[in-house]
């Protein structure tokens, strides 16, 4: 019987070893995005993105909160809260998918030059939309590093722009993910 208990024990222990060795994370991935206009130019950044992938299954997530995106000038972050984000009435943006082909990218070990298709759902200012999203995911010696870069569209997701404002910020916004995620224990 002890023998028994102790077998179940071990199986249980490795199976959970096995499943975190699969699963990465942070808390320290970064977001940042660009809409570039001949009249102006806005940045902004963003340093706590959390993300976690699952390399058995594919399943791929980031979130960022919106009050965490530094802009060069106050007034503009502000703006970007109180006027176009709503930060204290929708405080995140995610993103919760699959990335469709991480079966060839895990046999060929990540190579740099792959690119993976994350195909899920991207949350943002309340409004939830299906998205495709190309990234790399390169293997590490700390964990994986993935990197995205896609647009987003802020009157696809309700954000509304004054017309004041408009020729200011770009139709299409340029967004930068990247995070370096280690294996969770």
């Amino acid at each position: 019987m002890k023998n028994l208990i102790l077998t179940l024990v071990l199986i249980q222990t490795i199976g959970q070893v096995s499943f975190a060795q699969d699963r990465y994370f942070t808390r320290e991935g970064s977001v940042s995005f660009f809409s570039a206009t001949p009249i102006e130019n806005i940045e902004a950044n963003n340093e706590k993105l959390q993300s976690v992938v699952d390399v058995s299954t594919g399943a791929f997530e980031f979130a960022a909160l919106i009050k965490s995106f530094e802009f060069e000038k106050a007034l503009m972050e502000e703006h970007f809260n109180e006027n176009y984000m709503e930060s204290n009435t929708h405080p995140k943006a995610n993103f919760r998918g699959n990335i469709e082909n991480i079966a060839d990218l895990k046999a060929k070990n990540y190579p740099a030059d792959a690119t993976a298709v994350a195909k899920g759902k991207m949350t943002i200012h309340g409004v939830e939309k299906d998205v495709e999203i190309p990234a790399q995911l390169l293997k590490d010696a700390d964990g994986i590093k993935v990197i995205c870069k896609f647009n987003v569209n802020p009157e696809d997701y309700k954000i509304a722009i004054p017309n004041a404002v408009r020729d200011k910020i770009a139709k299409d916004i340029e967004v930068n993910v990247e995070a370096l995620l280690k294996p969770m224990k």
